[in-house]
């Protein structure tokens, strides 16, 4: 089989981003699929020529073009991808544009639905290119790849795609998450403590810092607790009005580096996350390999990945969220120990030898579906 897939995402830095550099990493180690990559930038090209060399792949089409310009060229039904990669089979894209090759067979993947479900959170410009594209892909009866149940179940209903089009796959922590970990070393873990002044117990909150976070109402939780416990949050600032509570033990970190990443999951007491809406919700599983216990919510995706090892919790309801923080921090040794091992083994349940074995039978059923 010869796949081709954008690579494109990449050069976001993003979820997007680690998800495709995980996936064409282990297809090409361990798959019998050849793997051809489509890559399209003009600022960070170079984002996606390292990457090339980084995993010897030898079938690659790269153009400096921004994909706002590569958009308007695929509608315009130019510049097909089988132009370039003539030996492939089938295109496996991102959500953001389609390629205009219509007798190629079309795998995509839709991390989530989320500017549907809150458009609040989404700019127009953003929600119309997803809407433009999430349309094609139905048209063409594309294979679409869901990253959980709940996804699957949104995609679905929002936006009318059949279900025997939709298969979950979900989602593994990124080996780079991993790799960085291995190699941090005690002395520059240290060196990070001290830089972050990491000197008292801590909850903490990790994500971009937007309405659908329900970070609003976590701080309304930690409150009663913040006598003993500050609230650290990392992420990018987003547009919720978090910000503007004040309190002398709510920090607000912004966007952090792996390294900051992985010390603060390390050092937290509880790893907060009463979202109200993932596709996902990979921060449980870097919480779970660093050994920090999670609160989550109960709704969406995230019991689909937590199970049994995070509280549980009704995150519309402060009451509930400071319950399940509670619950956590009062936990006795031999709690803390059973706990610690329900989330070593959730954790072995998502692995990326097993998105690319069910990944590979999306694509199967791709091609047949066209022949």
């Amino acid at each position: 089989m010869k796949i081709g897939i954008d690579i494109t995402p990449i050069i976001y830095g993003r979820g997007v981003s680690r998800y495709t550099s995980n996936l064409v990493e282990v297809l090409n180690k361990r798959s019998s699929a050849e793997v051809c990559v489509f890559g399209y930038s003009l600022r960070r090209r170079q984002i996606l020529e390292n990457f090339i060399q980084k995993n010897k792949l030898k079938n690659f089409s790269l153009h400096s073009l921004p994909p706002s310009i590569m958009g308007s060229l695929w509608r315009m039904g130019q510049n097909k991808v089988k132009r370039h990669l003539p030996q492939i089979e089938l295109f496996h894209s991102w959500d953001w544009i389609q390629p205009p090759d219509q007798d190629l067979p079309l795998v995509s993947t839709i991390h989530d639905v989320s500017m549907i479900k809150f458009p609040e959170t989404a700019h127009s410009g953003i929600l119309r290119a997803h809407q433009r594209s999430w349309k094609i892909l139905k048209e063409r009866q594309a294979q679409i790849i869901a990253v959980s149940q709940a996804s699957k179940k949104d995609i679905i209903n929002l936006l009318g795609i059949p279900h025997y089009q939709v298969q979950v796959v979900h989602e593994a922590l990124p080996n780079e998450f991993k790799i960085t970990s291995q190699f941090l070393g005690e002395d520059k873990a240290e060196h990070i403590k001290d830089r972050l002044h990491l000197t008292r117990p801590y909850l903490l909150f990790v994500g971009t810092r937007e309405p659908r976070k329900n970070l609003a109402r976590l701080i309304e939780a930690w409150k009663p607790l913040a006598n003993d416990y500050q609230l650290i949050v990392a992420g990018e600032k987003g547009w919720d009005k978090s910000e503007q509570i004040q309190h002398p033990n709510l920090r607000f970190l912004g966007q952090v580096n792996d390294g900051e990443l992985i010390v603060l999951y390390a050092e937290a007491e509880v790893f907060c996350y009463p979202s109200l809406y993932e596709g996902f919700g990979l921060p449980i599983l870097e919480a779970f390999f660093h050994g920090a216990p999670v609160v989550t919510s109960n709704v969406s995706s995230m019991p689909e990945v937590a199970g049994n090892a995070a509280e549980l919790v009704n995150p519309e309801s402060v009451e509930s969220i400071r319950q399940g923080i509670t619950t956590i921090l009062n936990e006795p040794l031999e709690e803390q120990k059973k706990r610690l091992q329900r989330m070593i083994i959730r954790l072995q349940m998502f692995s990326w030898d097993r998105v690319a074995d069910e990944t590979i039978e999306v694509y199967k059923k791709a091609i047949q579906s066209r022949q």
